[in-house]
Parts: C-alpha cells; structure tokens; sequence
C-alpha cells in the first residue's frame, strides 16, 4: 500500500509526547501512515501519490471547538439578524426596522446578539422601542448569551402570553419591558412556526464550512433536539458534513417543558451521539447563572436561576448514566456547580462507570469544587475567549471576590483537570480557535502557557468526546485531520497568534479549502 499524500518540508507539531522536530507526514485512505522526515515518509510514495511541498509552513492537528454551537453560527451567517457588535439602541432598533421593512407583515422578525454592557445606553432594548421599530411584525432577540431575549407587543400577542402569565419554573417574564429570562423563552418559541429540516440542514451546512476554513476539523453542537439531530443525520447519510461533528443532545430542552428520551446512538466517521446535555443555570455576562452572592448593578436583586430541582436531575441524569451516555452539563455559577458536581459524585459513587462527564463552561468553581471535578477525572470545557468578549459584563455584574476564579484556566490545569477549550459560538463574535488561544495566553485571571492552549484546543477536545485514538495528534492510525499555518505559533508572540492564517484544513486527508500542489522534492 502506498500514500495517498505526502506532505513535506514543513513543520509538523504532533503535539504527541515529545516529538517536536518532524517535517513530513503520509496519508493513506484518510489517516496517517507515516510521521517524521523525508527518509521516513519516501517508502510510502507511489505513482499516485500527491507530493504536497509544505514551503517551510506550519502543520497541526485539526482544532477541536469542543462547545459551539453549529447550527446557530450558520443562522447568522444566513437569515437570523446579526447584532453582535451593534453600540447603541438607536442603532439595534434601526437594524430591525430595516429588517422588518423586508418581510410580509405577520412574519417573525428572529435576531441575536444584543449586548447591554456593549450598548451606549446599558441597558436592554424594550419592549416600547421594538413596538416603534416594528409595529406589524413579532419580534424576537435574543441577548448574546441565549438566557434573556426581547420581544415587541406583537410577539407576546401571537404567542398568547398576557399579564396573567405565571412565570414557569426556572425562568421569568418582564412583560412591562418586553424581556423574557431562561425556561420562559418556551412561551414564546412556542409560537413561532417550526424550522423545516431544509432550513436546519442549510444553517449546519453554513456553519460548518465556516468553522473549517478556520482550521476546525471538529466540533461539539451541544443542545441538539430531535428536529436537529434528524438533519445532521441527514447531512451525514448523504456524506455532506465537511468536519467532524460530535453531538450534546438535550435531554430537557432550553425553553421548554417536555423531557427527551434518551436518543438513539451514532457513530459514523463524521458524526457521534452518545452524549447528552443538561442546562442547570443561566448565564454570567447576563447575571443569570446561580451564585451564592448577589450580582452588582442589575435592575433588581438577582442571584441568578436553577433550572432543576435537584432530584429531578439526577433522575434523568442517572437515566442517562446508567445507559452509558457521557453527560455535559451547563454550569456556570458556583451554586449550580455544587449541585452538578455533587449529583456526578452521586451517580459515580452509587453506579460506578468508566465513563467521565463533562462540565461545560465551569465558570466559578472554588477550590473545594476544583478539587472534587479532579478527583472524579472530569472534563471541564472552558472558553477563553469569554474574558476579551465578555469581561465588562463579568466586571459589570460579579462581585469582586468572584473575580480571580471567574474562568480562570491555569485554575483548572493546576489542579490536573482534563480541560477543553472552545468558544461557544456564536455567544462570541470571534470563533476561531487562535483568537481563543490568543485570549487564553494573555488575557482573564489565569492565562495559561501556549503548549496547554494548543493541546486544549485539538487533544483536549478529542478527549472529551471520547474519541482520542483518532483525533487530536498527528499520530500513526489517526484521521488526517490537520491544518496549515502560514507560521509557527510557536515562533510568533502571544498577541501576534491571531495574525497567523489559516492556509488549509484537511480532513481525512482532503483538503476544499485550499489546493494540493503535486511538487517532487529537490
């Protein structure tokens, strides 16, 4: 058997052990059959194999976003409104007067992103000001961080919610200014016509060929219910996904009352499901995840929402466990994290598997809390760029003792937990992993060392889907799954890591985002 493709004169970071000086790697029916140098790779070269003359450039492992979104990126990279990096509420409601003015009367006019810490104003848009902008048009926006969304009047009118509404059980309605917290959103997203599997398949299909010519040749969409777990499905049954998605699907979805029963399973090349999801709070850039102090500067007294008693989630989640399901957990403030890590060492403890969970976000974990999460061998999944994107939310709202643990990542690594970093997309604007590195290495409480920034951002991913003996390095037997840098990170400085460009993405040894150049070595 001969290679496919060699790819030389390069380097090539493995990020395995301690192999730090190769310069070629071989390919062979989508995985590696050779790493090191010339001498190495030459006995796999045939009379059809592609010689990729590398010119001194930079190859790594695919990166890994181990928490974003997919679908949704894809939504604003298509018809949802984009208002992330809007500045002043004369603006956002500017944006959505232009939008209404393309849509039939009646239609729902959806967007996302708004940001009241970015805001001139700092404050929220109002319920009065989405009247002004669209009077003929329900209107539904939902803050960056997906926990508070804004409606109009006429949003409220066609999903029926009047004055006499109760707020459900982990949410809250503001009706007088038009916003609606965490599980209320149900009430309103109740009424806006359901999403054809055209509409999610074309949504997965923008995001994805996004995040790959960012260098992502692997993902996490983790809050996947059934409508959307059929069109990945879908996608993947006619071979159209171009990377790797690994799939977190809602057991109790955000917004809603019914619980899911645990999903079907799958395992293809380009498609895992064997995880399911939890939220168990809100948010911190929006004051909404469950803390033990109250926020600063909110309009009124908060400290955030549960979204579960506490039994009720360990049922489902041991319903889960006990199926052999790994189980994420959105868990952000340090109440919910109590809760979660204490029902993960229940079910641990009672029902022991070899199975490790993962805790998504861990925003504010004490040191008692850092120390049970390493204990158990769990992964914690992070995003570092929450710091640059976020932080005047952070410093708006957390009291100041909260500060030095707000994800601080050398935190986690100090204390030997498995860590995965990602971006959540598109809760931030910037989504490509260099940004996030770049922000992991120099900016927030804890910034970390650009070796662990690297690893966390292609190993740390593959681990926490439960797949690192494909992914991850550039090894022997695993997918080729790689990208090539105009630069070694390891030769520029921290805050030049974003300058570096993003040449090719390869996936199982294909590459659609750049081109492949037959050269023979000289």
């Amino acid at each position: 058997m001969k290679a496919d493709l060699v790819l030389f004169n390069g380097a090539v970071l493995t990020l395995a052990g301690q192999n730090l000086s190769s310069s070629a790697l071989a390919i062979s029916d989508g995985r590696i059959v050779a790493v090191g140098h010339w001498n190495e790779v030459e006995p796999w070269i045939g009379p059809q194999t592609t010689l990729h003359d590398l010119e001194g450039k930079t190859v790594l492992p695919g990166f890994n976003d181990a928490h974003i979104h997919v679908w949704k990126v894809g939504q604003l990279r298509t018809n949802v409104l984009d208002l992330r990096g809007v500045d002043s509420l004369e603006r956002l409601y500017q944006r959505v007067q232009e939008r209404a003015a393309t849509l039939e009367p009646g239609a729902w006019l959806l967007g996302r992103g708004w940001n009241e810490a970015v805001l001139k104003e700092g404050t929220s848009p109002t319920r009065s000001g989405l009247d002004n902008a669209s009077p003929h048009n329900p209107v539904l926006l939902t803050r960056t961080c997906a926990h508070i969304h804004a409606v109009n009047s006429r949003a409220l009118q066609v999903a029926g919610v009047t004055s006499s509404e109760q707020s459900p059980v982990g949410g809250e309605l503001d009706l007088e200014r038009g916003l609606v917290f965490e599980t209320a959103y149900g009430l309103i997203f109740r009424a806006i016509p359901a999403f054809t599997q055209a509409d999610y398949e074309g949504w997965i299909l923008a995001g994805t060929h996004y995040l790959r010519g960012l260098g992502i040749t692997s993902a996490t969409d983790p809050a996947v219910d059934p409508p959307l777990y059929a069109a990945y499905r879908a996608l993947d049954a006619k071979g159209l996904l171009p990377i790797r998605i690994n799939l977190l699907y809602i057991r109790k979805p955000d917004g809603g009352n019914e619980t899911y029963p645990l999903p079907e399973k799958c395992s293809s090349d380009f498609l895992r499901c064997d995880s399911v999801k939890f939220f168990s709070d809100g948010g911190l850039s929006g004051a909404t995840a469950a803390v033990s102090q109250p926020y600063r500067n909110t309009e009124f007294a908060s400290q955030g929402v549960l979204r579960f008693e506490t039994q009720e989630l360990f049922a489902l989640m041991l319903e889960a466990h006990q199926a052999g399901f790994r189980i994420g957990t959105h868990a952000i403030g340090d109440v919910a994290l109590e809760q979660v890590i204490t029902v993960y060492e229940r079910l641990y403890q009672e029902f022991p598997l070899s199975i490790k969970h993962r805790l998504e976000h861990f925003g504010l974990p004490g040191k008692d809390q850092l120390e049970r999460v390493s204990k158990m061998g769990i992964f914690a999944v992070p995003q570092p760029i929450f710091w640059q994107e976020l932080g005047d939310n952070f410093r708006r709202y957390l009291p100041d003792n909260f500060m030095e643990r707000c994800y601080n990542l050398q935190n986690m690594l100090e204390h030997d937990i498995p860590v995965a970093f990602s971006s959540d997309g598109p809760v931030v604007c910037e989504v490509s992993p260099l940004a996030g590195m770049q922000a992991a290495c120099t900016v927030g409480p804890g910034p970390v060392a650009l070796e662990d920034a690297l690893l966390a951002y292609t190993m740390g991913g593959a681990a926490a889907q439960g797949d690192s003996e494909n992914r991850g390095t550039l090894e022997v037997g695993k997918w080729a799954d790689l990208v090539v840098l105009d630069r070694n990170p390891r030769e520029v400085g921290l805050l030049e890591l974003t300058s570096l460009k993003v040449l090719q993405t390869f996936v199982g040894g294909e590459d659609k985002v750049g081109k492949k150049t037959p050269l023979k070595p000289t």
